[in-house]
Formats: C-alpha cells, sequence, structure tokens
C-alpha cells in the first residue's frame, strides 16, 4: 500500500520536477532543507540548552520568541523531505528512512506533551538564575536527543539506499 502511493505521489508534477524535470530544483531543496534544519535545530537547542541549565544568566521566557522561527524551519524541511520524497520515493524504502520518521513522530510527541501538559507556560517563568523544573530538563534533554537522532537517521538515509 505504501510503494501505491508512493508511486502515485511521484507521477505528479511535483514527482516529475524534482526527479529532473527542473534540474535545479533538487540542489535548491538541499539548500533549502539544510536551512531549515538550521533554523529548527538552532532555535530548539537554545531553549533546550537553557531548561538545561546553560546560560543561566538568561531568562526562559524571551526564548518564546524563537517558537514560530523553530517551526518555520520545521515546516521548510517538512515541505523539502516531502518533496525529495515526491522525487524518487524508491530511495526512501529503507529503515533509515522508516527510523527518521518513527524519531520525527517521537520529537514530535515530545512537544505535544510539553505544550499540553502546561510545562512551557511554567517554564516561560524561570528567570536569570533559576533551574527550569525537572520534568522541563528531561523533555529538553529528550528533544536535543531525539532531534539529533532525526539528523543521524537522515544522513544514514545514504548509507542504506543504493540510489544516493
Amino acid at each position: 500500500m505504501l510503494r501505491h502511493y508512493s508511486n502515485a505521489l511521484h507521477a505528479t508534477w511535483i514527482g516529475w520536477a524534482v526527479a529532473g524535470g527542473i534540474p535545479w530544483l533538487w540542489p535548491l531543496l538541499v539548500t533549502l532543507h539544510f536551512f531549515g534544519m538550521a533554523l529548527l535545530i538552532g532555535c530548539v537547542g537554545i531553549r533546550d540548552l537553557r531548561m538545561l541549565g546553560l546560560a543561566r544568566v538568561l531568562p526562559v521566557g524571551p526564548m518564546k520568541r524563537l517558537v514560530p522561527w523553530g517551526l518555520l524551519g520545521f515546516v521548510v524541511t517538512l515541505i523539502t523531505g516531502i518533496g525529495f520524497y515526491a522525487g524518487s520515493p524508491e530511495q526512501y524504502q529503507t529503515l533509515a528512512f522508516a527510523a527518521k520518521i518513527a524519531w520525527i513522530l517521537l520529537a514530535g510527541a515530545n512537544v505535544i506533551w510539553f505544550y499540553a501538559t502546561g510545562l512551557a507556560r511554567t517554564v516561560d517563568a524561570v528567570g536569570a538564575g533559576q533551574d527550569a523544573p525537572l520534568k522541563a530538563r528531561l523533555s529538553a534533554a529528550a528533544s536535543l536527543f531525539l532531534w539529533i537522532g532525526v539528523m543521524f537517521w537522515g544522513r544514514m538515509l545514504a548509507f542504506f539506499s543504493n540510489e544516493f
């Protein structure tokens, strides 16, 4: 069933364009994917590291202004990732891709838990010189671990596929 939908996506104009119909599109997507990851990991990483105790001279609250930028980075990587998949779905039928998607879902679940439990509001009240609550530190550590895992499995795509 996955192959059916993958082939249907590949048969669209997006699949055609990314697969070589527009020669400069793949390199553009790679560049945008990289910038999106840098934006996502940079914004998430700064807040997570502060929750873990780094740069304690800074209050956590103002860092929430980074959240929309991190979300933008995620959206950019999601859109470009779908473009990659549409252009060549056969190269993503690997353990590395399944692991990458699993780690993205786990990172997303961590974010949902962080906001749904009200922990985000508690963390925003953490001032300069204060420590974040233990639950927030655990969520931050999990976040960093999971997003690094996403990047690891994304890099492993080249080693698990004969297509790259």
